[in-house]
């Protein structure tokens, strides 16, 4: 008989079920995924309630465990508040990682996951080397280990765009928050 191998149990925190595909089937392989869905920037609520509905689907037709974080934008709004002008991938968006990665390590905490980390890295859009240094930080101050990711890395960002088109999920134009929408309408 053989012996079963134990998978550590990991919080994928996800933005969306576009980029949530290629970060879960990559990790699925070693952990025990559970994905965590909060993400309270995001504007308006009829956007977060859209980007939701998919990424219920994906758990569905994958059947993975998900949480649901409470969506209060008002929250979001206070921790950034200072920020508002700061250009797309600036300091604004280094707090919004900060706020919702800090929310992931918590409830990974206190459910006794092994690890979280976040689909973010795998957008063209977003830092990793800053998302993993917020990450790092969090792993000190809340006592739960970070898993560091680079999902762009072997065409991450291309699988899960294909993906994405394979379930047809829905693609937004935008990252989420009201100031991202402004970028995108002044171009």
């Amino acid at each position: 008989m053989e012996k079963e191998t134990y998978k550590k149990k990991l919080l994928l925190h996800a933005c969306c079920a576009t980029c949530v595909g290629y970060p879960y089937d990559f990790l699925s392989n070693d952990f025990n995924v559970t994905i965590f869905y909060y993400n309270p920037n995001i504007y308006p609520k009829d956007e977060y309630l859209k980007r939701l509905e998919d990424v219920k689907k994906f758990c569905e037709i994958k059947k993975i465990n998900l949480i649901i974080g409470e969506y209060n934008n008002k929250d979001w709004e206070n921790f950034i508040s200072g920020f508002e002008s700061e250009p797309e991938g600036g300091k604004r968006c280094e707090r919004c990682f900060m706020f919702r990665l800090r929310k992931t390590a918590k409830i990974a905490k206190i459910n006794n996951f092994d690890y979280f980390t976040s689909t973010m890295s795998v957008s063209p859009h977003k830092n990793f080397l800053t998302l993993n240094k917020i990450g790092k930080e969090l792993e000190n101050e809340i006592q739960i280990s970070y898993l560091e990711s680079n999902f762009k890395k072997q065409d991450g960002y291309k699988k899960t765009i294909e993906i994405s088109k394979k379930f047809n999920f829905y693609r937004q134009n935008y990252c989420g928050c009201k100031y991202s929408i402004k970028k995108l309408n002044k171009e």
